[in-house]
């Protein structure tokens, strides 16, 4: 049974964590939300979006492609919750919250991609030989058969003279 994309878990996760920050970035003065803040806040919807774009398509390299970007995404994520940390744009536990759930969307991401490479291996298992049960077959009795009689090697022995 295939998942709408919005049913995602992990996409539900990208979202709330985005949508968090953007509650609280819009809340920051215009120096700080136009240099951190916006930084913050692509960083923090590319996650989600490249999870979307992976979903809706078709080959298996290009979602795998987008998951990665949107691992990248979550990494610079993490940066920007950093840098916003230091400059004391969010509170210590604030930071580490939001750090927490990206490392928990980390490991659901890993985990989607783990599931999308497993299931194009499953398809693409083609059989390389035909097998067949050995007990198909009995063992055959070889028989001494003569192919030649002792008077035919004396006459092929004569026609070498």
């Amino acid at each position: 049974m295939t998942v709408a994309f919005e049913d995602l878990e992990t996409l539900k996760a990208a979202e709330t964590i985005c949508d968090n920050l953007w509650k609280r970035i819009a809340h920051w003065g215009p120096f700080a939300r136009d240099t951190v803040g916006k930084q913050l806040v692509e960083a923090a919807d590319s996650v989600g979006a490249n999870i979307a774009e992976a979903y809706g398509r078709f080959h298996y390299a290009e979602k795998v492609t987008f998951f990665y970007y949107a691992r990248g995404s979550l990494f610079e994520t993490k940066y920007w919750i950093n840098r916003a940390r230091t400059r004391e744009l969010l509170e210590n536990e604030t930071a580490l919250a939001y750090a927490t759930e990206l490392t928990n969307l980390a490991r659901q991401l890993n985990a989607l991609l783990d599931a999308t490479r497993r299931q194009r291996s499953k398809e693409n298992q083609v059989p390389k030989a035909v097998r067949e049960e050995a007990s198909d077959y009995s063992p055959i009795e070889l028989v001494s058969v003569e192919l030649f009689s002792p008077d035919d090697l004396a006459w092929l022995g004569r026609a070498d003279s």
